[in-house]
């Protein structure tokens, strides 16, 4: 049996005409910047999220880096985050010319530890980044409780996590704002690139609005340096035909998740830990095993799709050697990238395929 990572044509078959059909729509309007899939797009997901507003953006990347420009955030100024994240995280502080500061993860959720965050704060701190990782929203309540005694924007990094929620409140409304990522493989992909903004802020909203189209408004006339930050119409008539599915497939994932908890007890495998107070979409399912790198060749053998998110911290990445980290300067994050596997969990995957994947773990590790 052959079970892919993910399998986005099984997806693609079961909403194919309506897919063509927007599309279609786009191309036959010639409205290829902007326009009404856009807009449409945008009040959906703000409604979906809690929020008062969104920005659309042409990618999740792209959404971190406007929020972060938009704050006025560059050379001298420091932002606190994880290591244990996607590249584009760490990538974006960079690039407006901010220092990234690490602080290390909860040992169980992957996520930053709010523990950790207040010791990394200085006069430089302008932000922090919180990443709700694998689906799962961070401890959010203590990390607003030091952003607001010291005067920080939230930026919550959701690209893997929307509509997943914390004590009842959504992601991406409870910080400055939330970014969301379009690509392909999250719980929401497009056909391609894309991203979205989502905020309680209308003056903030305004400058996104105008930093996404290079800083203008009115055409032309640049207050701000901005960025060609847009988000194409093709994948927001894409999305928008597959947003009514998202709360049924994050569901499918969740069961898929259960399922696999269960072939799991009594094992040594170690299963997701899920916060009490979070409700996670499981745009990935993560264990933690020992012999990693055996246990992935053996599966690999047996033409099942695995993952490592992510082998090398961003703090040990070779980009980032001018800050001067270590090995060890992390221990969780370093721990954690030489444990962690990514196995199946897309909404099409069959039972029988779970149960192979399950068996084939269970024949390795015992």
């Amino acid at each position: 049996m052959e079970v892919p990572l993910l399998d986005l044509k099984a997806q693609y078959a079961t909403i194919k005409d309506e897919v063509l059909a927007a599309v279609s729509e786009v191309l036959e309007s010639q409205r290829c910047i902007g326009g009404p899939k856009v807009t449409e797009l945008e009040e959906k997901i703000a409604a979906i999220s809690d929020c008062r507003f969104a920005v659309g953006a042409s990618s999740g990347t792209d959404a971190i880096l406007n929020s972060l420009m938009s704050l006025d955030i560059g050379a001298g100024d420091e932002v606190i985050t994880t290591p244990f994240t996607f590249f584009a995280t760490v990538g974006c502080i960079t690039r407006t010319g901010a220092k990234p500061i690490f602080v290390d993860i909860d040992a169980k959720t992957f996520n930053i530890n709010p523990e950790l965050i207040e010791s990394a704060v200085t006069e430089k701190t302008k932000a922090i980044i919180p990443v709700h990782l694998f689906g799962q929203m961070s401890d959010m309540d203590p990390i607003m409780e030091i952003a607001n005694k010291h005067d920080l924007a939230v930026i919550e990094d959701a690209a893997q996590s929307i509509t997943s929620t914390y004590k009842g409140r959504k992601a991406g409304s409870i910080g400055k704002a939330g970014c969301f990522s379009f690509f392909p493989s999250k719980n929401l992909g497009g056909i391609g690139d894309g991203g979205m903004i989502v905020t309680n802020d209308e003056q903030f909203y305004n400058r996104l609005f105008i930093m996404r189209n290079h800083g203008s408004k009115p055409k032309y006339y640049h207050k701000y340096i901005g960025g060609n930050f847009r988000l194409d119409p093709i994948q927001a008539a894409a999305l928008l035909v597959k947003l009514p599915h998202l709360d049924e497939w994050s569901e499918a994932r969740r069961r898929n998740a259960a399922n696999y908890d269960k072939k799991f007890s009594g094992t040594i495998v170690q299963t997701p830990y899920i916060s009490p107070d979070c409700v996670s979409i499981f745009n990935q399912y993560v264990i933690r095993v020992p012999r990693r790198d055996e246990v992935m060749a053996h599966l690999r053998e047996n033409k099942i799709g695995c993952e490592v998110y992510y082998p090398i911290p961003a703090h040990l990445q070779e980009c980032f050697k001018y800050l001067g980290h270590k090995e060890g300067d992390m221990p969780e994050s370093e721990k954690a990238a030489k444990e962690v596997i990514a196995l199946p969990v897309y909404p099409e995957l069959r039972e029988e395929q779970l149960q192979y994947v399950a068996s084939k773990i269970e024949e390795f590790v015992g």
